[in-house]
């Protein structure tokens, strides 16, 4: 019996991590004629962004099905990349939003966290989608 469990638990967390591919050719590039006065857009296709100082980065996450939306962004450094209001940030349902100033030069990252949607008195896998992007700036 202790056998069987152990096998279980191995199973369930092989199917719950998803899967992995190798990125091949260069990396998505955010986008870079946003509009609302936004100088670029990155989504959670995109791993790295460069603003000059003073520009201003609006991240736009959509969850994936399953999922509960995009929750805990933050900036890894605030005296490089600092958390500002964002205009639009009523979104349609499963879309999270959020707006950063570059304010010195140097490199942070912005981080945000996902967790499974799981219908109510059934079992819940245990884990978490982390979304992190590069951010370099500039002078």
């Amino acid at each position: 019996m202790k056998r069987f469990l152990v096998v279980v638990a191995a199973a369930l967390v092989l199917t719950a991590c998803g899967s992995v591919s190798a990125g091949t050719g260069s990396p998505p590039t955010p986008s870079t004629n946003p509009g609302l006065n936004f100088d670029i857009v990155v989504t959670e296709k995109d791993n790295a962004a460069t603003l000059r100082l003073g520009q201003r980065l609006e991240l736009v996450l959509h969850a994936n099905t399953g999922m509960y939306n995009w929750t805990q962004v933050r900036s890894t450094d605030e005296s490089i990349l600092v958390p500002i209001v964002n205009p639009a940030a009523t979104a349609v349902r499963g879309v999270t939003l959020s707006a950063f100033k570059a304010v010195a030069p140097g490199e942070a990252e912005i981080t945000a966290y996902a967790s499974p949607t799981c219908p109510s008195g059934q079992a819940c896998p245990m884990y978490v989608q982390v979304f992190s992007v590069r951010v370099t700036v500039t002078a």
